[in-house]
């Protein structure tokens, strides 16, 4: 409960300062794609300016996870060959465990006490 309370006081002010930017920058601006030609480019397109703004901030956004998620490659890596690990001496324990358990009844059924 408390964590969705805090993510609505963190979402609805950052909604907000998003639309601000987006009404206080509508204005068209052009992006101008060649360096060598600015007066007549063949590259450039004219949109509102917050769509730059935003597709800037998406883009990095994806590009900074792509980064981190690369980065700890590593780590997901170790943890699934712990995990493996884990999971094959959970399988012996259990193994164990059955063939203690039948030694036990073979031992009970023969009469002799157990150890």
């Amino acid at each position: 409960m408390l964590k969705r309370i805090f993510l609505w006081l963190l979402t609805i002010p950052a909604g907000l300062f998003l639309v601000a930017l987006a009404v206080a920058n509508r204005h068209e601006v052009q992006l101008v794609l060649d360096p060598f030609n600015p007066q007549n480019p063949v590259i450039s397109q004219s949109l509102p300016f917050y769509i730059f703004l935003f597709s800037a901030l998406i883009l990095g956004v994806f590009l900074g996870g792509m980064a981190t998620w690369m980065t700890q490659s590593k780590w997901r890596q170790t943890a699934r060959r712990r995990t493996q690990e884990a999971m094959r001496w959970q399988a012996e324990a259990d193994r164990l465990i059955k063939e203690r358990d039948a030694q036990v009844s073979a031992t009970r059924q023969l009469g002799a006490p157990a150890r």
